[in-house]
């Protein structure tokens, strides 16, 4: 089986195992959404949830975390890593929404991008989860690992293994693959034990082993 037929075959089984994949990042509105998929770089989104649970009783608005002041936001969320950069970037990128995009996030990748903490994998994130919006496939680090597992791919940069796993599926598969590979990594195909004896893939993955 050549790559394009096992991305197609993987596109088909993943979409019977999670025909509607969301992101667990728990939100209620677009900055909720930006503000959470900022702060889980390199943390978990069971971490992210937990901090934000508070968080957003504090600031409501766009204006609530352009106004914060540095120190005490770096407080508020001290329990994500690398909480003090993170800080910094939301208050930056609430006062860009204002100031520069009339107090609404951009729909573009382009635009997102241009907000500070906003890279491309939390731009495809925001786009897909809001509006359903697919201009490219959500790489973070169980897409990286299952994609390579796959033979889908052997890069391990996030915007190399994009292009490559987006020339693969279907542009209409895009939205459906990029939660739903999150979520069997995150789930089945482990770090650090794989289920392959439950996988759903097993049969087309050249990694499995059921033995």
């Amino acid at each position: 089986m050549d790559k394009k037929a096992r991305a197609l075959e993987v596109a088909k089984l993943l979409k019977k195992e999670h025909p509607k994949p969301e992101t667990e990042l728990t939100h209620e509105n677009e900055m909720q959404l930006s503000i959470a998929v900022a702060m889980s770089a390199q943390t978990t989104d069971i971490k992210v949830n937990q901090v934000n649970e508070t968080l957003f009783k504090k600031y409501k608005t766009w204006e609530d975390f352009a106004n914060a002041d540095l120190e005490t936001l770096q407080g508020d969320i001290h329990g994500v890593n690398f909480h003090k950069g993170k800080a910094d970037r939301i208050i930056r990128m609430a006062q860009m929404v204002i100031n520069d995009f009339g107090g609404s996030l951009p729909r573009t990748i382009p635009e997102l991008m241009e907000l500070p903490g906003i890279a491309k994998k939390s731009a495809n994130v925001i786009t897909q989860e809001l509006w359903g919006i697919a201009e490219g496939i959500v790489v973070d680090t169980h897409v990286t690992r299952v994609s390579n597992l796959l033979g889908l791919t052997s890069e391990k940069n996030a915007l190399k293994i994009e292009k490559d796993l987006m020339e693969l599926f279907p542009k209409d598969s895009w939205r459906n693959i990029s939660g739903a590979i999150v979520l069997h990594g995150r789930y089945v195909c482990k770090a650090r034990k794989p289920n392959c004896a439950e996988c759903v893939l097993n049969e087309v993955c050249p990694s499995a082993f059921t033995s």
